[in-house]
């Protein structure tokens, strides 16, 4: 799965059926470069957690980009390092650029969620390692636990030519989930490998009948995520309205995997 305000849904292409899309992305500022002959910073690095509502889960995760790093490693607020990679071979020669992962994401039903908060307290993350000069790099990302809840997310045929998708702003966090301040500050809306981001004051969008037209015959999926000023997201599924709206909306819910730096804001 993954961590912004999220909805996953699937709609069956036909002939007669057109549709649109946009997209969303959250990001985070990148360390002030240091004096002359200090550390490195990282051209961009985040920490976040990405919380699905209709499973339940939560994780956290990670991407990054920097010029020929051969080694690296993160340290949470207390000092404890909880990751740590290093290059060999040509890796270790010539050096790496980007990274994305995704941390596991535990059923809140077996991992009380006051358990998966204490092992990611907020505060800053310290970005630290070696380029292939030995100079050594250093960045801090900071984790919050300001998780925004999922939207209400409903679509709409309109005049059997375009799919309008239509979403409840978000201002709080889910139930249960630590009573703070939520600042949702852009949607993401996705449609198979096409994205577009909304800011926060957007709740619709439509598809347009020549992307649709584009896509072969079957079942091809659609979200929008939710993601708060933190880059922290949600991913909710649909409601029952909505698959009523479209009846070819019937196929595999699974959220696709592999989504590199999803859901991050300018």
């Amino acid at each position: 799965m993954s961590l912004q305000t999220k909805l996953t849904m699937s709609i069956a292409v036909i002939p007669a059926l057109f549709v649109t899309t946009h997209f969303l992305s959250a990001t985070s500022a990148p360390t002030p470069a240091t004096a002359a002959g200090g550390p490195i910073p990282l051209k961009f690095n985040k920490i976040y957690w990405e919380y699905n509502a209709s499973a339940n889960d939560l994780g956290v995760h990670v991407s990054l980009d920097g010029e020929d790093w051969k080694s690296l490693e993160i340290e949470n607020p207390l000092g404890k390092v909880i990751f740590e990679v290093e290059g060999s071979g040509p890796y270790k020669t010539y050096g790496m650029t980007e990274l994305f992962f995704e941390g596991a994401e535990p059923s809140l039903d077996e991992v009380p969620l006051s358990v998966l908060l204490g092992k990611f307290p907020q505060g800053n993350y310290e970005f630290s390692g070696l380029d292939v000069s030995n100079h050594e790099i250093e960045s801090v990302g900071k984790l919050s636990h300001a998780i925004p809840a999922g939207p209400q997310v409903l679509a709409d045929i309109v005049g059997n030519s375009f799919l309008r998708i239509h979403w409840s702003a978000v201002k709080a966090p889910p139930p249960g989930f630590p009573k703070v301040p939520v600042n949702v500050v852009a949607y993401q809306v996705i449609v198979e490998k096409f994205q577009v981001t909304v800011p926060a004051t957007t709740l619709s969008l439509t598809v347009s009948p020549e992307f649709v037209a584009a896509l072969p015959k079957g079942v091809h999926q659609f979200e929008v995520l939710a993601i708060e000023a933190s880059g922290n997201q949600t991913p909710r599924v649909p409601s029952s309205r909505s698959s009523r709206t479209s009846r070819q909306d019937r196929g595999a819910r699974r959220r696709p995997r592999g989504r590199a730096r999803r859901g991050s804001a300018p």
